[in-house]
């Protein structure tokens, strides 16, 4: 159970920066990303070429990721960033399909690595200097380092002038535009700035997992950072990360139902996913804003007294 808990709550950390990076998209911009899985595949295949292919350092793989990541979130928001928002998503999650199926059809280097076979033995961090069950808990504490340092970053982007005119984005252009505010621009960076984040969020999955094959970035994977923010609370950063850890504790505690239940293991995946839809559908209809809804500034407009 030990083990359990320290790989859940690794897990768990790695996708949280993935949901503060939507969040930071979505509840902050209001930009609808259906293709946000793209920047975390992204980011762990560009850590993994130029660690596992190349011969760099991790630390190198992991900047090199995020950058990789923060241009394509501007490259998919240069042609999108004046459409509307049905069209930016279906554009996103185009986008996001291209970079899988480029990934599924490309060899990296001998006839096993690279294509559906995925890559293998990914080195991870330090793993030299600890025992198998030391090296777990490190991992543990470095992602989790690493995660409130990404909370730390978009809480503060989110209160400089910076945020302020993104939230205006999102409750439409005419304000930030009037205010001369160049809203294509905005949301270019806001994409940028998500998409590093989930870059580095792919990179520390891939050192962490040691594989990674494009089986593991199907549309499927937007859909569950999705249900995070949705149950969190779009536009809440700290409820995204409460969202990330409930439905990553669903998602990955079935294994143990086995043991409970007369179900197939090849039954107790899909109800899994019918679960966390069922759970999503009932707080869109009774919680709309979340388990922690975005608490909105108030401004007191009462007129003063003449003197």
């Amino acid at each position: 159970m030990t083990e359990f808990l320290i790989y859940l709550i690794t897990i768990a950390g790695i996708w949280g920066i993935l949901s503060l990076s939507l969040n930071f998209q979505y509840g902050l911009t209001g930009l609808l990303n259906l293709g946000h899985v793209g920047f975390f595949m992204l980011g762990a295949y560009t850590s993994t070429i130029l660690v596992v292919l190349a011969g760099l350092p991790i630390i190198v793989g992991m900047v090199a990721a995020v950058a990789a990541a923060a241009l394509l979130g501007m490259l998919m928001a240069l042609p999108t960033a004046n459409l509307q928002q049905d069209y930016w998503a279906i554009s996103t999650l185009a986008a996001a399909e291209i970079i899988r199926i480029i990934f599924l059809n490309t060899p990296l280097g001998g006839p096993y690595v690279g294509e559906a076979f995925g890559v293998s033995g990914i080195p991870r961090p330090l793993r030299e200097l600890f025992t198998s069950e030391g090296y777990n808990l490190f991992y543990m504490w470095l992602v989790l380092t690493c995660l409130v340092l990404c909370y730390l970053l978009v809480v503060w982007l989110s209160h400089m002038p910076f945020g302020r005119t993104l939230k205006a984005i999102r409750e439409g252009d005419d304000i930030p535009l009037a205010l001369g505010k160049r809203v294509s621009s905005f949301r270019i960076r806001a994409m940028m700035v998500g998409g590093a984040l989930g870059g580095f969020a792919g990179a520390l999955f891939a050192h962490y997992n040691a594989y990674i094959a494009p089986e593991y970035f199907l549309p499927l994977e937007t859909f569950i950072v999705w249900a995070m923010v949705i149950l969190g609370g779009a536009g809440n950063f700290l409820g995204s990360l409460v969202g990330t850890f409930i439905i990553q504790a669903i998602y990955n505690s079935t294994r143990f139902l086995a043991g409970w239940v007369d179900i197939e293991a090849s039954v107790l995946g899909p109800l899994r996913m019918i679960f966390i839809s069922v759970l999503i559908i009932a707080v869109i209809i009774y919680m709309p804003k979340g388990l922690l809804p975005e608490r909105r500034r108030r401004y007191d407009h009462r007129p003063t007294a003449k003197r």
